[in-house]
């Protein structure tokens, strides 16, 4: 019996507006009743200093992730893969993307703010090498769940 695919059959590429139905799908199915709407979700991919990536396979979105640069520090805005996917890699794989390009602006640190009860998110982040820094009360709306912040510092060549 097969594991499923593997994440080198995952392709990444840019989102545009064009994904945005495919994405509010997979938004709908991760975030429910939380989910950003369709015009938010466009508004949200082509903002200022925005960069979102969606993963594919057999040309079918299975997860995304977005990155905002400030022209210092990157926060990661999501990663969120489709539940029949999760635990495959791909999250690791978008995640992976966001910090590369990261790089590429010149970040100098990659932050992001999780939801304290989202164990794999949590293991995923620290796994990929970023620490925690606090914790902010109430912060997910309207289920008044508490977020670490949490952050990634690049080393800069030149450092």
């Amino acid at each position: 019996m097969s594991a499923g695919p593997s994440t080198g059959d995952v392709r990444l590429r840019d989102l545009t507006l064009e994904d945005v139905p495919a994405l509010d799908l997979l938004e709908k199915q991760l975030f429910g009743p939380g989910a950003w709407s369709r015009q938010g979700l466009a508004d949200e991919i082509v903002g200022p200093g925005r960069w979102y990536v969606g993963a594919e396979l057999d040309h079918r979105l299975i997860g995304y992730a977005g990155l905002w640069f400030d022209g210092q520090d990157a926060q990661v805005m999501t990663v969120g893969t489709a539940s029949t996917h999760q635990g495959r890699g791909v999250g690791r794989l978008l995640l992976d993307a966001l910090v590369a390009r990261a790089r590429e602006l010149g970040a100098q640190v990659v932050l992001l703010e999780v939801r304290v009860d989202n164990e794999p998110a949590l293991r995923l982040y620290a796994a990929a090498g970023f620490e925690q820094l606090g914790r902010r009360r109430g912060y997910y709306q309207p289920e008044n769940v508490d977020a670490w912040t949490m952050r990634l510092p690049l080393q800069q060549a030149d450092d």
